[in-house]
């Protein structure tokens, strides 16, 4: 076993090889001293799990440790989606929460997911924290914690079921009567825990819901639970199959991302929605602030703050840092690329479920399907076109992408270099608006291609153009 390293969502691991349960009662255990150092002891932690292999294991175990430490622990008592988790967090003014969860990855992987008490994905800071309290631990004996009989007697161990008062709550953000009106959409949760919370306040409402893969699978039907074009053709073909269905919603294995197909078929990109939706929240609800996109972002979203005067937060890639700007009531809406997506006063984490419901209750208000109102906001503030690829790099490439990333080329595709951005990654700002962004994984030599510009040419251009940068 090496290193426990937290990435941008968690400790992510492959099951049966570092994902045990031994460094699973490490990184919990690690958890608790951190909750303990910071004063925070007495305030509980709650414990979910999505549908993946030996979910409500991990959970029990770290529920031992927790208890053992102290602590009370709430423990979901079925799968619970991210957004849920975070919303118990604040609801109960816990210390945090222990979520195991890998999110999209593939099947084979499961992680920790640590939320500290302000509900958003812990920041570098607070997991480095953790990294090294874990990582001091690692090869010692492990902490067994508290058997559940002893623990629920000493008041440290108690279920808990948080869905009617995340769907309360969600009620007062969403207009499901609107939503309504639609008559028929169709829902996927991936197999994931988005099953009877993007679904039941719909059948609730009386609208009739075409259901695709509803029940837990932790294979996921041998695909990533992702809600991507490229692991939902079977539901693509359900929505374009079916006349009466005016919407395709879907959510990922933890329902922190979404995914929208629109009434023929058509998979919307997420960077699309996220303006879509920024114009219709300052529109309808007259809402005020800023709004929050990650670098690698589409500055579509740009284009409608510039149209209705409002400030626009450039963040590292992790839902982290727009949280925390939720958090601080200073924007709107935030979102990135990946299918991430929360607004003001909500949870300061990545919410599927709502995205899914905003995006619902905005095409039946305006009575016109998703890409005809992404046509008329083109319209409006011009047309962007978003593109991401991932380039991998013989040893040779990956040594010099350091020295070409600080170099950096003058111009891409004909179009000069007006600006570099570096907050993550290296992102070139062309004189035309059209951009590219640089990442390289950390963990893999792949280095992560984005791309915008205004028309298929001149994205194809551009695109060609950091390609062959990054492979000379």
């Amino acid at each position: 076993m090496g290193r426990i390293v937290f990435g941008t969502s968690g400790w992510r691991g492959i099951l049966c090889e570092d994902f045990v349960a031994d460094n699973v009662r490490i990184v919990t255990k690690a958890i608790a001293d951190h909750i303990i150092a910071n004063g925070e002891k007495g305030k509980g932690v709650i414990i979910g799990y999505d549908t993946r292999f030996m979910g409500r294991r991990f959970a029990g175990e770290a529920a031992r440790v927790i208890a053992g430490a102290g602590i009370k622990a709430f423990v979901c008592r079925r799968d619970v989606p991210t957004p849920v988790v975070a919303h118990e967090i604040l609801r109960r003014n816990c210390a945090g929460a222990v979520n195991f969860t890998a999110s999209h990855n593939p099947p084979e992987y499961n992680g920790i997911k640590f939320s500290p008490s302000w509900g958003g994905p812990a920041l570098p800071e607070t997991t480095r924290d953790i990294e090294r309290r874990a990582n001091e631990m690692l090869g010692k004996p492990c902490c067994q914690g508290l058997a559940p009989e002893a623990a629920t007697r000493e008041g440290l161990l108690e279920e808990i079921d948080p869905q009617e008062t995340y769907l309360k709550d969600l009620a007062e953000k969403v207009d499901f009567e609107t939503i309504a009106r639609l008559g028929t959409v169709a829902v996927n949760p991936l197999y994931g825990t988005g099953r009877g919370y993007l679904d039941g306040p719909l059948k609730a409402r009386n609208m009739k819901v075409s259901m695709v893969n509803d029940h837990p699978d932790p294979y996921f039907g041998g695909h990533p639970p992702e809600p991507s074009e490229k692991y939902m053709a079977d539901f693509i073909n359900v929505v374009k199959g079916d006349p009466s269905i005016k919407l395709g919603l879907a959510t990922d294995g933890d329902a922190d991302r979404f995914g929208i197909v629109d009434k023929d078929g058509t998979f919307i990109e997420p960077n699309y929605i996220i303006a879509l939706l920024l114009d219709y929240l300052v529109r309808s609800r007259r809402l005020t602030g800023g709004v929050a996109r990650s670098v690698a972002t589409s500055h579509l979203v740009d284009a409608v703050a510039r149209k209705h005067g409002i400030e626009v937060f450039e963040t590292p890639v992790g839902f982290k840092y727009i949280g925390e700007l939720i958090s601080q009531d200073k924007i709107i809406i935030g979102g990135e690329e990946s299918a991430g997506l929360s607004i003001k006063g909500h949870v300061p984490e990545k919410d599927g479920i709502l995205a899914c419901f905003l995006v619902a209750e905005m095409v039946a208000r305006e009575g016109l399907p998703v890409k005809k109102l992404l046509e008329r906001l083109y319209d409006q503030v011009g047309r962007f076109i978003t593109k991401r690829e991932n380039i991998t790099l013989t040893l040779e490439l990956e040594k010099a992408f350091p020295g070409k990333m600080a170099a950096g080329p003058a111009e891409f595709a004909g179009l000069k270099v007006k600006e570099m951005i570096t907050i993550d990654g290296s992102k070139f700002i062309l004189d035309d608006g059209s951009w590219l962004l640089f990442r390289k994984s950390g963990t893999e030599p792949v280095v992560r291609l984005y791309g915008e510009a205004a028309a298929e040419e001149k994205l194809a251009a551009v695109m060609k153009a950091g390609r062959d940068f990054i492979l000379a």
